[in-house]
């Protein structure tokens, strides 16, 4: 009989089972959800879910898009899990998973963003992410990347915690895919579901005081303004609403988007920012590993900054040495 799997027409034997599918077609069961007729099949039902004639069917895996300790030893907690390198790498862009791996390594990240696709069923001998950043070493981030409703968004990270088991997730609804900006309204709602289904949500937002304030008050786990649009390489464009971001929160704080440098992951620390996330800025930089290591030291320093304490700025020069006793 016919249905459809990952949107392409597929025969199987009458009665077979999502199990049986599962296996026939070579997966392994720890690391793949799936959805029939839009609902997601727990792992625990699969052996009696009978499929049916012109079922539709999805399977999807966690895709792409360095645990070695940080310099300092302060470390950030988020949703009760403690972390202590406080750069976040993605997992898109890369030449292939064997670079972007050397990458993470070279930051010294313990968490990675990864996005939620259909398996592919074509060729099983592909490479996969996580045969090269396997999940039992680095901290998996499921995000929404590419979800422009609420609706999208919930149905991705419903999947990806059916496939791994992840409920820390970042969520992002984006308004319109020329500016890649976020949609308020959808990202409030799409938090405040998530928080009720038992998610820990680290979300991204525009880089405005209020809008941070009423995603935490939706039940934000973390909250992640952008520095500039996603993938730009702008820099943190607006420094005074990000210091008040972080000042007004009782969650973590983490600059998500915008990075183009190791000096602007520094800003984003010195002024105070728990953590960054950033993935083209090393992914398309000319030598990919080499930048991971300049934004790994960046991020440490900027830290050390925020923690020491700045120097007050004056409007004159002020001598090192003193001027009694010159001869």
């Amino acid at each position: 009989m016919a249905i459809r799997l990952n949107g392409e027409t597929h025969h199987v034997p009458r009665g077979e089972t999502v199990a049986g599918l599962v296996a026939a077609l070579g997966l392994k069961p720890a690391r793949v959800a799936v959805e029939r007729n839009r609902a997601i099949v727990p792992r625990s039902l699969w052996a009696a879910t009978v499929l049916a004639e012109a079922d539709e069917l999805e399977i999807v895996e966690l895709v792409g898009g360095g645990d070695a300790p940080a310099a300092t030893e302060d470390s950030w907690t988020v949703a009760g899990r403690t972390f202590r390198s406080r750069l976040i790498v993605g997992t898109g862009k890369y030449r292939d998973y064997a670079q972007n791996a050397a990458a993470v390594e070279a930051a010294g990240a313990e968490i990675v963003t990864v996005a939620v696709r259909r398996v592919n069923l074509t060729d099983r001998s592909r490479p996969r992410l996580s045969d090269f950043i396997p999940p039992d070493r680095y901290t998996y981030l499921p995000n929404t990347a590419g979800c422009f409703t609420a609706e999208e968004a919930l149905r991705t990270l419903r999947l990806a915690r059916e496939a791994g088991g992840w409920s820390l997730v970042k969520l992002e609804v984006l308004a319109d895919p020329k500016t890649l900006f976020p949609d308020i309204v959808e990202t409030i709602r799409a938090t405040e579901i998530l928080v009720r289904e038992g998610f820990d949500v680290m979300v991204y937002t525009t880089d405005d005081p209020v809008a941070a304030r009423r995603l935490e008050a939706a039940g934000a786990a973390a909250i992640m303004p952008l520095g500039a649009p996603i993938g730009s390489g702008l820099g943190i464009q607006n420094r005074v609403n990000i210091r008040l971001i972080v000042e007004q929160a009782r969650v973590p704080v983490l600059v998500d988007a915008g990075v183009g440098t190791a000096s602007d992951a520094a800003i984003a620390m010195e002024l105070g920012c728990d953590g960054v996330l950033m993935n083209t800025a090393i992914a398309e930089a000319k030598d990919p590993v080499l930048m991971a290591r300049a934004m790994r030291h960046a991020v440490e320093a900027g830290r050390l900054a925020y923690r020491a304490g700045r120097m007050a700025p004056r409007r004159y020069a002020d001598p090192s040495s003193p001027l009694a006793g010159l001869i």
